[in-house]
């Protein structure tokens, strides 16, 4: 029964998983894009009332727009705080969102000496959402009427 989940994965070209006491998975950091001013990136360590006072203080003092970037399971918590900034804005922010997806780095470094030291890659979601202020005010509440 063994060699037949060796077959599938080599007839499927995938690396059989690596065994967690020969291996230790050490995550690298995502490549960022250029870090601005207006640029925000959330993850879930870091304190969401905190990141959401620095959004909006960054667009009361003059910035018309500003980028919130959030990487897999943070994504929720970047559209969360987009979601605030747009209704604290009373239809004078609006947004704009944009999806991809990002290649991920891990290291394997080995238990012991028997081992070499390997590198895997991953995809994951990522989000950038762009809350600015509109030349025309957003209206608010009903459409059309």
């Amino acid at each position: 029964m063994a060699d037949d989940t060796v077959d599938k994965h080599v007839k499927a070209n995938v690396e059989l998983p690596l065994d967690r006491e020969e291996y230790t998975l050490r995550k690298r950091l995502p490549r960022r894009l250029p870090k601005r001013k207006n640029d925000v990136y959330v993850t879930r360590k870091t304190d969401f009332k905190a990141q959401l006072a620095r959004c909006q203080k960054l667009l009361d003092s003059g910035y018309n727009e500003i980028y919130v970037h959030a990487l897999g399971a943070a994504i929720n918590r970047g559209l969360n705080m987009a979601l605030q900034l747009k209704e604290r804005g009373l239809g004078t922010i609006d947004l704009a969102v944009h999806t991809s997806s990002v290649e991920l780095v891990d290291d394997l470094e080995p238990t012991d000496d028997q081992h070499d030291q390997k590198t895997q890659t991953r995809m994951n979601s990522a989000i950038h959402i762009k809350v600015y202020r509109p030349e025309l005010p957003v209206s608010v509440g009903t459409e059309g009427n």
